[in-house]
């Protein structure tokens, strides 16, 4: 146990040269822009006199952007180089953050979030690429694990402290703790302390691209017809399980909240315990790939396992019972997502990653473009339950999927550069 522990954990983890710490650590910055976001968000939102339909449309816009804009933010990704990509995505993300949450006039948040869409994509597109540049072989599925679990970690410490924060700020501001004012203020220094992810980001290099295969004595530009096909099974689950996740789990606070009159710290707590669950899982991924002879058999076990969970925290009658089939929910199939770009990354030509992680990215928001605004109607009209078993219908077909389609591939050697 002993030495598997050491193999496939700690010595992957002490090979990482300084640009990939460097990465990690912006990613971990991140982690924290980003709990405090989603955890209160949504109610700053409604205790501004919004409606959930507004809601919805304001969580669908970000996806609809980069549904649009995805393709070309890919070649663009490609053409700047990742470094690049990640500082003008990530700056003028949090740009639009903070005007969603400075202005409230109905249109700006409206154009906010739409931009914020654009610039976060091409603050993602360019992650797995320069993940697959800034490792080799040995350490790949540790360092995509580990960057998904360290994000993970810094939202369990994010909500953990946002969660104590409203009641703080509604002091300072001597008004409630659940009132608009409060949820901005949290709002407001979560993103502001993203900032300093520049600062590593900035002085981070990048290492330098090899030339592209060459046909016919010029550099190959176009995807070959095998790499189309491949691409085309790749984005198929991530289309069905994105739309699964779409219309549900950005509400999960509004659910806790309202099904079980949950207060705000304990939802932090909540929160933060399931991503410290993720950061945990997403290091015993590389070591369950390994044991199980490939990252799509890790995938399917993983995801058909939280299936259970997800029905668990949708009908349970109590709070407890619901917050384990959160947890574990939440653990497993999140477990399965750096190991799954692993390979897709590692399956793909390098001067084609940017746009190929834009495509994977763009079927992932196909459900996230629709689904925040079709749940925000379902919700009005009938509740969560419709949502919980579509989700877990969408899941188990995209399972089915992803073992049909790679379980063979998953064995033959990458074509990565």
């Amino acid at each position: 146990m002993l030495a598997s522990i050491r193999s496939h954990i700690i010595e992957p983890v002490r090979s990482f040269n300084r640009a990939a710490r460097l990465f990690l650590l912006v990613m971990l910055i991140y982690g924290i822009i980003y709990s405090g976001w989603q955890l209160f968000f949504n109610f700053y939102i409604l205790q501004n006199g919004f409606s959930r339909d507004f809601l919805g449309l304001v969580n669908s816009l970000p996806f609809a952007a980069s549904l649009i804009f995805g393709i070309p933010l890919g070649r663009l990704s490609d053409r700047i180089g990742r470094k690049a990509s990640l500082i003008i995505g990530l700056l003028f993300y949090i740009i639009t953050l903070l005007t969603q949450i400075t202005f409230r006039q109905p249109a700006v948040i409206v154009i906010s979030a739409f931009l914020s869409g654009v610039f976060s994509m091409l603050f993602i597109i360019g992650q797995a690429p320069l993940m697959v540049k800034l490792s080799d072989g040995k350490n790949r599925t540790m360092l995509f694990s580990l960057n998904y679990g360290l994000q993970t970690v810094a939202g369990a410490v994010g909500s953990l402290f946002a969660g104590q924060l409203p009641a703080l700020f509604g002091g300072m501001l001597r008004v409630k703790a659940d009132s608009a004012a409060a949820y901005q203020a949290v709002l407001i220094v979560s993103v502001l302390l993203g900032l300093t992810a520049l600062i590593p980001l900035w002085i981070m290099d990048e290492p330098t691209s090899p030339q592209p295969v060459t046909v016919g004595g010029s550099p190959s530009k176009k995807p070959s017809f095998g790499l189309t096909a491949m691409t085309l099974k790749m984005i198929a689950p991530q289309v069905l399980i994105g739309f699964g996740a779409a219309i549900l789990i950005p509400y999960m606070n509004v659910f806790f909240k309202y099904s079980f009159n949950i207060s705000d710290s304990l939802l932090g707590i909540l929160f933060g315990l399931s991503s410290l669950m993720i950061g945990v899982g997403t290091l015993i991924g590389p070591h369950l790939a390994a044991r199980l002879g490939g990252k799509v058999r890790a995938i399917t076990v993983t995801q058909s396992s939280s299936l259970v969970f997800l029905l668990l925290m949708g009908f349970a009658p109590t709070l407890w019972l619901s917050a384990i089939g959160y947890l574990m929910r939440t653990a497993l199939m999140n477990m399965a997502s750096p190991l799954y770009s692993a390979f897709c990354m590692e399956h793909t030509p390098e001067h084609e990653q940017g746009f190929v992680n834009s495509v994977l990215n763009l079927s992932w928001n196909i459900g996230w473009a629709v689904g925040p605004f079709v749940s925000g109607v379902v919700q009005q009209n009938y509740g969560f339950t419709p949502l919980f078993v579509a989700t877990a219908i969408l899941y188990f077909i995209a399972i089915v999927l992803q073992w049909k389609f790679f379980d063979t591939v998953d064995r033959m050697a990458p074509v990565a550069a």
